[in-house]
């Protein structure tokens, strides 16, 4: 179970970076709301981080949860934000995801 709440801290952590991308494109109250959208995703990503870390190994966890956040944020980047989806882009990500899942079966004993 901590496994899929470590998955979630991550998908949040792309909403809190995802915010960030979103407030420098606006100005006056839509930016705003896209700091509390921020804020209120940093926290969530946090709490449900620090769940996680109860059973989990907190490199594994760290390494995880910012692996699911880079991932998640550079493929809003690139459907959201238009930025370039080279090979090599797609090449690295794709070997943080083959390391995410490598992580998952080598602490699977905790």
């Amino acid at each position: 179970m901590n496994w899929i709440i470590l998955i979630i801290a991550g998908l949040f952590e792309v909403g809190f970076a995802s915010c960030l991308g979103k407030m420098k494109e606006t100005t006056g109250t839509a930016s705003v709301l896209w700091g509390v959208g921020f804020f209120v995703s940093l926290t969530i990503s946090m709490v449900l981080l620090y769940k996680a870390t109860q059973t989990l190994p907190i490199g594994t966890a760290y390494a995880v949860w910012t692996g699911v956040g880079a991932v998640g944020t550079v493929l809003v980047g690139i459907f959201a934000f238009n930025e370039p989806a080279t090979f090599w882009r797609i090449f690295f990500i794709s070997t943080l995801i083959a390391s995410i899942i490598g992580l998952k079966f080598v602490a699977s004993g905790h």
